[in-house]
C-alpha cells in the first residue's frame, strides 16, 4: 500500500483555494491512502463563529471541499484522509474524513479540543472507529489527541493497523511522541501537520510542520521540513501492523494486564 502525507498551509476562509492548491501539488502522483492536515478546509484561526459557519460543511460529502476531493479519490481509486470543519444540527465539529470515490467512508469528530477550539467546536461524539479500505484496517485522530495514550491505543485495539493523524500543531512535542504512539501500539502511524503562519485580530500561531509517517518498530519512514508544501507517498505492508510480538515471548497486546489498571 503505498501512504504518504500532504503538508502545507492552508489559506485562512477560502476551501477552493485550498483545494486547488491540493491538487496542483499532487498532480502527478499516485498513493493508496493520503493524509491531509487538520482543517485543511478552512485554515484555524476564526474572528468568531460567523467565520467558522461560512467555511464549514455537511459530512454528507455535497459541499465544496470535500465533492472536490471525492474527485481526486476517484482518479486514483484512493482514499484521502482530511480534517474539515463539519457542520452539524447541533453545531460544528473539528472533524477528519476518509474520502474515496464513493464518498465519506467514514467520519471522525475530535475528542480532546485544544485551547481555544473549545470557544468553537463541539467535543467530538463518535468515539474513535476504525474502517476498512484495501483490506487494510485504517483508524483516524486529530491533533491533540496524541498527548492522550487512550486514542492511539483504543484505534490499535479495534484493529487499526494504519493510524492517520491530521494535525495543526504549535507545540514541539508531539513528533516524538507519536514514535511513542506507534512503537508502543505497533502500527503504522500518518502524522500530516500543516506549515506556516495564521493571525487573527485575536490570536496568532506558527505551525510546527514536520510531518511524519513512523512505522511499527518506532523507524521513522518519511518526514518534511518544518517549513514548506511536502509530498511524500511510501510503500508499506500493513500486515506487519498485525504483528504484535515485541519478543518471541512477548505480546504487545496479550501481555496487557487490564485487571491490574483499574483507579
Amino acid at each position: 500500500m503505498k501512504i504518504g502525507f500532504l503538508q502545507f498551509a492552508p489559506t485562512r476562509l477560502d476551501p477552493k483555494r485550498n483545494f486547488s492548491l491540493i491538487q496542483s501539488t499532487i498532480a502527478g502522483s499516485t498513493f493508496d491512502l493520503l493524509v491531509l492536515p487538520e482543517l485543511a478546509n478552512s485554515g484555524y484561526l476564526f474572528e468568531d463563529r460567523e467565520e467558522l459557519e461560512m467555511v464549514s460543511e455537511t459530512a454528507d460529502g455535497k459541499g465544496v471541499f470535500l465533492s472536490s476531493l471525492i474527485s481526486i479519490a476517484a482518479e486514483q481509486h484512493a482514499c484521502i484522509v482530511c480534517g474539515f470543519a463539519e457542520r452539524a444540527p447541533e453545531g460544528i465539529y473539528n472533524s477528519a474524513a476518509a474520502i474515496t470515490e464513493n464518498g465519506v467512508l467514514a467520519l471522525y469528530r475530535k475528542v480532546h479540543l485544544f485551547y481555544t477550539e473549545k470557544d468553537f467546536f463541539l467535543p467530538g461524539n463518535l468515539g474513535f472507529p476504525v474502517f476498512e479500505f484495501q483490506s487494510t484496517c485504517i483508524g483516524m485522530m486529530i491533533c491533540f489527541d496524541w498527548i492522550f495514550p487512550e486514542a492511539a491505543r483504543t484505534l490499535a485495539l479495534q484493529g487499526a493497523q494504519v493510524i492517520c493523524h491530521p494535525a495543526n500543531l504549535v507545540l514541539p512535542y508531539c513528533q516524538a511522541a507519536m514514535v511513542t504512539r506507534s512503537l508502543e501500539n505497533a502500527v503504522f502511524s500518518i502524522t500530516a501537520n500543516r506549515t506556516g503562519s495564521e493571525a487573527t485580530s485575536k490570536q496568532s500561531l506558527h505551525f510546527t510542520g514536520n510531518s511524519q509517517i513512523i512505522g511499527p518498530k518506532g523507524q521513522k519512514l518519511a518526514s518534511a521540513p518544518e517549513e514548506g508544501t511536502n509530498l511524500k507517498i511510501v510503500e508499506v505492508n500493513p500486515e506487519q501492523a498485525s504483528d504484535k510480538f515485541f519478543t518471541p515471548r512477548n505480546n504487545l497486546f496479550r501481555d496487557r494486564r487490564p485487571d491490574t489498571y483499574s483507579l
